[in-house]
This record gives structure tokens, C-alpha cells and sequence, in this order.
């Protein structure tokens, strides 16, 4: 068993529900063994109240998250990445910035829960079966024999994930 801490990046273009999900779930379920961050192409600024809430609903810290450019992670002395994934489609047709550590990529989309309309019920609703459905690849992801799959195999396996749980 590795003492490694595979570093991850979500990104999504707001930067405001999706990938700040990922980012809360992979922090929590990786338990040390992952760090996780997100980021997205066009932030919109702000963190989506129902994306904290359903953190929240899971007991998970909802504290510290902030919407942010993917360019910083590509600045010096940016962590080195070890994955970064796309969760909405906008941003897995970008062309993505040169990563620190050249990380394995993957596309793992899902429906934007913000752009539900309806009742707070209908919304709140929205975020977690999203929430659900990222965690479920999270855990996948998790289970994964990292120390002993490499190259091609690993990317098969992240690419697989990203089909899974929709």
C-alpha cells in the first residue's frame, strides 16, 4: 500500500454546483488518499447554496469552497495533478490548459442540477441525484487497485467510470 495522495481537479465551465460537489465528495470519501479541487473555465463567481446544502445533508464540511479559474492550476507551483476530470459537457469539448504533472483525464458529465427550474423541493431534489450519481463514480474510482494499474489499464478504468451511474 502506497502513502501516496493522488492530487484531483474537477472542472466544470460555472465552477458552481457540479464540480464543487465532486470536489466536497472526493475529499471526504478519499479519506487522505485523494485531494481534490475544482475549478472551471468561465466561474461564475459564486458557489451554488444547493450544492453546499446537499454537502451538508450528507454531514459533510461545506466551509472553504470558492469558484475559481482553471488557470490557476496551471500556474507555478500549482499541485501536480494526478487526474482531472470534466463534469458537464461544456467543458470536456474545451481546450484545457497544460496541467502540472500531466494528469490522467476523464470525462465524467452529468446533468447540470442548476439549471432545473421549479420549487426549492424540485431543486434541492436535482443536486442530489447529481450528488448521487458523482458519488457513486467517486466510489468506483476509489475501489480501483491504484498502485498496481498503470498507463493504458488506468485510463480505461477512469474512462469506464465516467459511463457508469447516470
Amino acid at each position: 500500500m502506497s502513502d501516496k495522495v493522488y492530487n484531483v481537479l474537477f472542472i466544470c465551465t460555472g465552477n458552481s454546483a457540479r464540480s464543487i460537489l465532486a470536489e466536497g465528495l472526493m475529499n471526504h470519501l478519499g479519506a487522505g488518499r485523494f485531494k481534490a479541487w475544482s475549478a472551471g473555465s468561465h466561474p461564475n463567481g459564486t458557489v451554488n447554496p444547493f450544492a453546499l446544502q446537499t454537502l451538508a445533508t450528507w454531514r459533510m464540511p461545506t466551509d472553504g469552497f470558492r469558484s475559481k479559474s482553471w488557470d490557476e492550476f496551471a500556474l507555478p507551483g500549482a499541485p501536480a495533478l494526478d487526474f482531472a476530470f470534466t463534469v458537464c459537457d461544456n467543458a470536456a469539448g474545451e481546450v484545457c490548459p497544460v496541467w502540472p504533472g500531466q494528469p490522467m483525464t476523464a470525462h465524467w458529465g452529468v446533468p447540470d442540477p442548476a439549471a432545473v427550474e421549479g420549487t426549492d423541493v424540485q431543486k434541492a431534489k436535482a443536486f442530489m441525484d447529481t450528488a448521487i450519481t458523482l458519488k457513486r463514480r467517486i466510489e468506483l474510482m476509489l475501489s480501483l487497485p491504484l498502485n498496481s494499474l498503470v498507463g493504458m489499464s488506468l485510463q480505461r478504468e477512469i474512462d469506464q467510470i465516467g459511463k457508469t451511474g447516470v
